[in-house]
């Protein structure tokens, strides 16, 4: 079984940038890394959706694990690598695989899509899991793509498996049952905001936490929003927190993350806008009212 691990602050589950021959490209990557870090992130996650892990070959994968932990090891960061599958035998062994790198310190794993098991069998899934992975878990619990939707209690549930240090909360929105979840959650369980508009009421209700994609754009404000409402900065954490969840809403208008590669190839961070099919490149419009957005984010 895993060791426990302390969740808190803001994760950035970073792009893989692409050469203009269309591979992956590990200096682009490495330098994304350290750029979030040194804003302040506590952590980088690789191979999330917004890596487009499902694009990559097991080769690519690779070399991208191999460059955050790089990163990570030498600035004594968290790093959390997606992993997992709809089957839990083929989750068993992605997990396993992870135990390559010493640098890893907790995995990513959705909930079982496709096949929507019920609520027991999705507990079931994870408690196998969290019994033979080398790192903790963090359940990815994102009900408008696995199509599983799971209740508080459901996720409370797995919040008190060991070996579970928290769920990244993608519920679409903000509902009784986040209410119910973040008003009683298990000893040593962390919610880490996963919806990137609703990052700053999650916080104010007490989540430990983000794991934002829109964090690429803004990481020091992140960091920021984060802190404020743990110090009980009310009036501040209002004011970060709406102009963020605009700043992410426009980030979203089309499928991520294409919009966040856009504007970062238009700040010269990466060498080309470029995603993986099925995937299209961001349309001028949205990245430039991103970058409209970012400009007015105090």
């Amino acid at each position: 079984m895993a060791q426990n691990l302390s969740l808190h602050g803001i994760h950035v589950p970073l792009v893989t940038p692409f050469t203009t021959a269309g591979a992956v490209d590990p200096g682009g990557l490495e330098a994304l890394a350290h750029r979030v870090l040194d804003e302040g992130a506590d952590g980088i996650v690789a191979l999330g959706t917004t890596g487009e892990a499902a694009t990559l070959d097991e080769a690519e994968r690779d070399l991208v694990v191999d460059v955050c932990a790089r990163a990570c090891r030498e600035r004594g960061a968290v790093l959390t690598v997606g992993a997992g599958a709809s089957g839990t035998r083929a989750s068993e062994a992605a997990l396993a695989r992870l135990a390559r790198w010493p640098e890893v310190r907790a995995a990513l794993v959705a909930v079982p899509s496709f096949l929507r098991p019920s609520a027991a069998g999705v507990l079931a899934h994870f408690t196998r899991l969290a019994e033979v992975s080398p790192v903790p878990l963090i359940v990815y619990h994102i009900p408008y793509r696995t199509g599983q939707p799971l209740d508080a209690a459901a996720l409370r549930a797995l919040g008190e498996l060991p070996g579970v240090a928290g769920v990244k909360y993608a519920a679409g929105g903000i509902d009784q049952d986040t209410v119910a979840l973040l008003g009683d959650l298990p000893d040593g369980f962390a919610v880490m905001a996963g919806d990137d508009a609703y990052a700053s009421p999650l916080l104010a209700l007490g989540a430990a936490g983000g794991i934002l994609a829109s964090a690429h754009l803004a990481t020091a404000r992140f960091v920021e929003l984060a802190a404020a409402w743990r110090a009980g900065e009310a009036a501040r954490a209002r004011e970060l927190g709406h102009a963020l969840a605009r700043l992410s809403a426009a980030a979203f208008t089309e499928p991520n993350p294409a919009v966040i590669k856009g504007v970062l190839h238009a700040q010269g961070h990466i060498p080309t806008p470029d995603v993986r099919l099925p995937l299209l490149p961001a349309s001028g419009a949205a990245v430039r009212a991103t970058l409209t957005q970012l400009a007015r984010t105090p």
